[in-house]
């Protein structure tokens, strides 16, 4: 897996247009949102208990729960490319996931859906490709330091790859596989914050008119925010 993409534009004129989305700002986004996670566990933790608060003996007092229920929202980045054509479609994206965690102990295992809409496309004459949308149903594993939460997530992609050319519009939607990875951190009562990197691969379908059998795979990077309940 790359973690910077060249990307070249042909336009008029046979002038050139590269331009590079390097993986740098996840992850200097991952450490700067995990240091926020360890900074507000360390102040929660030096916090005076009432007397008489409610806490179960064999848990610590400042120790965080990730197990339940959650929904959220997210806003990031994609850009991909499409099999059997120079169409490096790219923007950006936005949608709403839920899941449900188990905990045992720091070990945090869950399944996680999301949807979202998409702005990622590409012209090269006279060849237009985009994914208006696409979709995931993930499995999610991952190790727990109180209330920041590393995680690995692997699962189903599913999405719409369209083409068009002199008017004429053909889309299919496929499924393939994607994988990924994150950090997760809880800020407030019931509140977390994530940021995540995914690769999506959707499998090919022939196109009319193209005359080729076109296929989808993409990097996504995303910051998001759950509720747990």
């Amino acid at each position: 897996m790359r973690f910077c993409l060249a990307r070249r534009r042909r336009h008029r004129g046979g002038r050139q247009l590269r331009w590079r989305v390097p993986m740098r700002g996840f992850v200097v986004g991952a450490a700067v949102l995990v240091a926020a996670g360890w900074t507000a566990s360390a102040e929660a933790a030096d916090l005076n208990y009432g007397q008489g608060a409610p806490y179960t003996v064999n848990q610590p007092l400042n120790a965080y729960s990730w197990a339940g229920p959650y929904l959220g929202a997210n806003l990031g980045y994609e850009w991909g490319s499409v099999s059997n054509s120079p169409v490096k479609p790219s923007g950006f994206v936005g949608g709403v996931q839920a899941g449900y965690n188990f905990q045992n102990g720091p070990w945090v295992f869950g399944v996680e859906g999301d949807i979202q809409a998409a702005g990622a496309d590409d012209t090269f004459a006279p060849w237009k490709f985009s994914n208006p949308w696409f979709g995931t149903l993930r499995g999610r594993a991952g190790y727990a330091f109180s209330n920041v939460l590393f995680y690995g997530t692997a699962g189903l992609a599913f999405g719409e790859l369209r083409a068009q050319t002199f008017g004429w519009t053909e889309s299919h939607t496929t499924a393939g596989w994607t994988i990924g990875a994150g950090a997760e951190v809880g800020f407030a009562p019931n509140w977390s914050a994530k940021l995540e990197y995914l690769y999506i691969d959707l499998s090919t379908s022939q196109f009319a008119i193209t005359g080729v059998s076109n296929g989808y795979s993409a990097s996504v990077v995303r910051a998001g925010v759950n509720y747990h309940f």
